[in-house]
């Protein structure tokens, strides 16, 4: 008798996975990457450190420099940045292990995360900004 019910409980079990997926965040593999790569300065609502890490949520900086993103990430930031009228002069270490396919999928996150509406970046566009990166 348990063999009758064994492709159904399958077949349920395939149905609710399926559909767990898809009703996830799209944006998950980013989210788990900012978690562990970015957050502990960026905090996990992207608010920053108050007066010595910016915010990502709502930062006009990351909003009007989209090529300069991947950069950052890859090569880390020295030198003051303003954000949000605000100016920021704690220096970001580089993240220089992550693929091009990381670095899209945290900026993607960021870009649709804590209020922020700023669209898809493209894979070429993350592979054209790293080429431009200046040399160490």
């Amino acid at each position: 008798m348990l063999k009758k019910f064994i492709p159904l409980l399958s077949f349920t079990f395939f149905t609710l996975a399926l559909w767990q997926c898809q009703s996830n965040n799209i944006y998950k593999q980013g989210e788990l990457l900012y978690v562990n790569k970015c957050a502990n300065c960026h905090m996990d609502d992207g608010t920053g450190l108050k007066g010595l890490i910016p915010p990502l949520a709502k930062a006009d900086y990351f909003r009007d420099n989209p090529a300069m993103l991947a950069c950052i990430i890859r090569k880390g930031l020295e030198g003051s940045v303003v954000v949000n009228g605000k100016t920021y002069n704690q220096k970001m270490a580089a993240i220089p292990e992550l693929s091009e396919f990381e670095i899209a999928n945290i900026i993607n996150y960021i870009n649709h995360s804590w209020e922020n509406n700023l669209g898809y970046t493209k894979m070429r566009t993350i592979e054209a900004a790293l080429k431009k990166c200046p040399l160490d």
